[in-house]
């Protein structure tokens, strides 16, 4: 559980940086822009650190990791840009999500 925790922080972390700099990108107002910047930058650097502070190592976890980041990509992609995943993404992102818990789970 402790491990699943430091994924879904960093998974939480990426995409919700990955968002912020996506709507810095396109925001009309410089200052508002460099400081989502600012943060989206703040925000992924935590990812990346927290990433690696996992108690585990990367490669056990990429499974685990690959399928709740696809979960939290589209969460992220639906809160802040209100885009509900099409077919295909839900399609897909059951493979993925399969093929990340088999990776993870598979003894």
């Amino acid at each position: 559980m402790k491990v699943f925790l430091f994924v879904l922080a960093a998974t939480v972390l990426e995409a919700t940086g990955d968002s912020v700099v996506r709507i810095a990108l396109h925001h009309a107002s410089w200052s508002v822009r460099i400081g989502l910047f600012a943060l989206g930058a703040l925000l992924l650097t935590l990812y990346g650190t927290s990433l690696n502070l996992a108690p585990v190592e990367f490669a056990q976890v990429t499974g685990l990791y690959v399928a709740t980041l696809f979960v939290v990509f589209q969460i992220t992609n639906y809160v802040f840009f209100h885009a509900p995943p099409t077919m295909p993404v839900s399609i897909g992102g059951f493979l993925i999500v399969s093929g990340g818990l088999v990776i993870a789970f598979w003894r």
